[in-house]
C-alpha cells in the first residue's frame, strides 16, 4: 500500500498537552473492613508518556523525529514524564517548564487486567502570560527546523487559538494535523486536517451523527471554519470517514480484530497522519495507513506505541 521507509527520518513537531500515565497494576483479594470497597494489593507500578507527548513517542516508534512543544510542572511528575520521553528519543527543547503549575498526571488503578478506577491531578487553568508567550515563541522557531506539525489539544489550558494561529502560520505550506477537544474549529483555521470523534464532532456541529450521512452533514458543516482544511471522523468501531472540499466522501471499516484498550488510540492515529504528511504521502492513502495503525493500537494494554514493523506486517 505504501513504502513506509519515506516516514524515516521525517521531523513532527508536536504541540499539545502533555500528561504522565501511571498505571498500578495489581490483585484484588478481599473487601476493606472500613468501608465496602476491594483492597488493590500491589504488584507492579510503570509510567508512560501521555496525551501529546503520547503522540510523539509513536512518531518516534514509526520512525520519524519527534519533537515535543508544551508545559511540564518542576514536579516528581515532570521529571518522570522527562524522562520518560528523552528515553524515546524526543527532543524536549521547545518544552516549557512551569514553576506554578502541575504536570497532568494520570494514574490508573488495574485490577486483574481490569482498569478499577483513574485519578486525575491535572490544572486546566489557561497559561500565564509569560509561560503562553515563551511556548509561542519556542514552537513558531521550531516549526520553521520540522516537515509537519501536530496540535493535540487535550483542553488542558496548553491549546489556545492564538497559539494555534501563529504555528499554523509558521508552518506555512507544511502539513498541520490537529486532534480537537475545542467546540468552535475556527480556532484551527488553515489546518490541513482535524481528527474529531463523534462526540467532538456532535458537540462542535450540535447535529447527532448516529448515521452515515449525519456525520458527512456534521463535518461538511466545519469545513467553512477550517477554510480549505478536511476533516477525518473517527467513530470507533464503525472506522473512519474523511471529508474533503469538493470530494467524495471516504469511508474505512476499522481493522482491529480484537479491541483491548483504547487509551491513546487517538494519538496513534494523529502520530501517523502527521508522519505520513511530512513524507508526501497522499492524503487518502495517509489516512488508510492511520486506520491499521488505530487497529494495532486498541489490541494493546494502555497507552502503547505502535512500531513500523507492525504495521508493515498489517499493510502486507
Amino acid at each position: 500500500m505504501v513504502d513506509l521507509t519515506k516516514l524515516s527520518g521525517r521531523r513532527v513537531l508536536v504541540i499539545g498537552d502533555l500528561m504522565l500515565d501511571e498505571f498500578v497494576d495489581g490483585d484484588v483479594l478481599r473487601i476493606s473492613p472500613e468501608a465496602p470497597v476491594p483492597v488493590l494489593e500491589v504488584r507492579g507500578r510503570t509510567y508512560r508518556a501521555g496525551g501529546a507527548a503520547n503522540t510523539a513517542t509513536n512518531v518516534g516508534s514509526l520512525g520519524g523525529r519527534p519533537s515535543i512543544a508544551g508545559v511540564v510542572g518542576t514536579d516528581r511528575e515532570g521529571e518522570i514524564l522527562r524522562r520518560e520521553l528523552l528515553a524515546s528519543d524526543v527532543d524536549l527543547s521547545a518544552t516549557v517548564a512551569d514553576t506554578a503549575r502541575p504536570t497532568t498526571h494520570k494514574t490508573r488503578i488495574i485490577a486483574r487486567g481490569q482498569q478499577v478506577v483513574r485519578i486525575d491531578h491535572e490544572s486546566r487553568e489557561p497559561l500565564s502570560e509569560s509561560v503562553r508567550e515563551e511556548l509561542t515563541a519556542r514552537c513558531v522557531q521550531a516549526m520553521a527546523h520540522h516537515d509537519a506539525c501536530i496540535i493535540s489539544d487535550y483542553n488542558k489550558g496548553v491549546i489556545s487559538p492564538a497559539l494555534c494561529a501563529a504555528v499554523i502560520q509558521a508552518a506555512g505550506n507544511k502539513p498541520v494535523v490537529v486532534d480537537p477537544k475545542r467546540r468552535d474549529f475556527s480556532a484551527y483555521r488553515g489546518a490541513t486536517l482535524v481528527t474529531p470523534n463523534l462526540n467532538e464532532l456532535e458537540a462542535a456541529t450540535g447535529i447527532a451523527a448516529t448515521r452515515d450521512e449525519d456525520v458527512i452533514a456534521a463535518g461538511r458543516s466545519l469545513l467553512a471554519s477550517l477554510a480549505g482544511g478536511a476533516v477525518l471522523v473517527t467513530r470507533g468501531a464503525r472506522g473512519m470517514t474523511l471529508i474533503v472540499p469538493e470530494r467524495e466522501p471516504l469511508h474505512l471499516k476499522a481493522t482491529a480484530r480484537e479491541v483491548f484498550d483504547v487509551t491513546g488510540a487517538g494519538d496513534t492515529v494523529v502520530s501517523t497522519l502527521g508522519l505520513a504528511l511530512a513524507a508526501g504521502i497522499s492524503l487518502e492513502t495517509a489516512v488508510a495507513v492511520a486506520n491499521e495503525a488505530a487497529g494495532i493500537a486498541v489490541s494493546k494494554r494502555g497507552t502503547a506505541a505502535v512500531f513500523a514493523e507492525e504495521l508493515r506486517k498489517v499493510l502486507g
